[in-house]
């Protein structure tokens, strides 16, 4: 099993800046494709950003040249890092990511999620 915690989620104001870290742990064998989702209230959960084990990445439009993903393989962690959000960003954030495990079964794995609210 795998596990997916997220931390840094809270209340920011427009404008400012806020950075999400998730951290992968238990029978990890392999991690590959990491990214972020994220769900508003009455509405389908959307990608937000995903980055590859080698580090490519893509971005939902709404979000390009604003957050930047980036992860840490020596440490299973992928960030999201998010400047100058919008109160439309509010949303809570889920992590995802596909992972192999010692006994060879790949699964998608997601997080619990944390709440992002941004205002004023």
């Amino acid at each position: 099993q795998v596990q997916l915690v997220e931390s840094g989620g809270g209340l920011v104001q427009p404008g400012g800046s806020l950075r999400l870290s998730c951290a992968a742990s238990g029978s990890i064998f392999s991690l590959n494709a990491m990214g972020w989702y994220r769900q508003a209230p009455g509405k389908q959960r959307e990608l937000v950003a995903r980055i590859t084990s080698g580090g490519s990445t893509k971005y939902a439009d709404s979000v390009k040249g604003r957050f930047t993903i980036s992860r840490d393989n020596a440490k299973n962690t992928v960030y999201l890092q998010m400047n100058s959000p919008k109160p439309e960003d509010t949303a809570v954030y889920y992590c995802n990511a596909g992972a192999i495990d010692y006994a060879g079964y790949g699964m998608d794995y997601w997080g619990k999620g944390t709440l992002v609210t941004v205002s004023s």
